[in-house]
């Protein structure tokens, strides 16, 4: 099944802020339907072949935020067609619907349709925060190219801090992300160093009105910028959902818990 480029938000239009240069955050971007269906797509994903992973870091320690790949698979620090620190298995392809939802991100958070049907992301990393989980101060440097990454939250609100691409330390902003949200950086806030200090006090609604058991999902669009010759041959890519065509909230996906 194919479907269009999405326009964007369906609901009512939120505001739209500016916490950096190049950096924009528009609040409830994804109606809780979108919500739901990329719930779903997530589970389906993190059960695929060897699963989700805590991924180790070259000093031994593994990260407490549970990441699973699509289009390159990320191991610290670079990319692979492979899953070379699991099964060695092909990662699953990156849809191309989700690169339409990637587009309608940047287009809109920019005010600029052209810049928006030029992006054109390779790379999905989905990442897992159960309570407790963090990410430390980092850059997201390991693409080639300089192309805005694109985040869309899921479920539990976070804490976020966007920092600056000099130093993990001051200055920086820190944002409430809540389910729904979407947050844009490129341009002079593409290699800022940011990360996710804690998650926020939630209630059980918070996640289960999205159908996640617990936590908090992630999904960051990238453009890897990577040479393609000799990569493996990925999996054919699964149909489209209608979520982003139709306001019919009669098909959503039964909510399930992530395990």
């Amino acid at each position: 099944m194919s479907m269009s480029a999405p326009a964007g938000p369906t609901g009512p239009r939120h505001e739209r802020r500016e916490p950096a240069p190049g950096a924009v955050h528009v609040p409830g971007w994804l109606d809780l339907r979108q919500q739901r269906i990329l719930v779903e797509r997530c589970r389906r994903w993190a059960a695929e072949g060897p699963g989700i992973r805590a991924a180790a870091l070259p000093n031994g320690a593994r990260m407490s935020v549970e990441t699973v790949c699509l289009g390159w698979h990320w191991v610290p620090y670079r990319y692979s067609r492979t899953r070379d620190d699991q099964d060695g298995s092909p990662v699953a392809a990156f849809p191309e619907w989700l690169g339409d939802l990637g587009r309608a991100a940047v287009a809109d958070a920019y005010g600029d349709p052209a810049r928006g049907s030029a992006y054109r992301p390779d790379i999905a990393l989905i990442n897992h925060y159960r309570d407790g989980a963090r990410l430390g101060m980092h850059r997201d440097s390991d693409e080639r190219a300089p192309d805005p990454v694109v985040s869309f939250s899921l479920g539990a609100p976070c804490l976020f801090r966007l920092g600056n691409p000099h130093s993990r330390g001051r200055p920086w902003v820190d944002l409430e992300l809540r389910s729904g949200d979407l947050l844009v950086f490129g341009d002079e806030s593409r290699l800022a160093y940011h990360g996710v200090p804690k998650l926020l006090p939630h209630t059980a609604d918070d996640v289960l009105d999205v159908g996640l058991g617990a936590g908090r999902l992630n999904i960051t669009l990238r453009v890897s910028g990577l040479d393609e010759a000799g990569s493996c041959r990925l999996r054919r890519n699964p149909p489209a959902p209608e979520v982003f065509r139709t306001a019919d909230r009669s098909s959503a996906p039964r909510p399930r818990r992530i395990r």
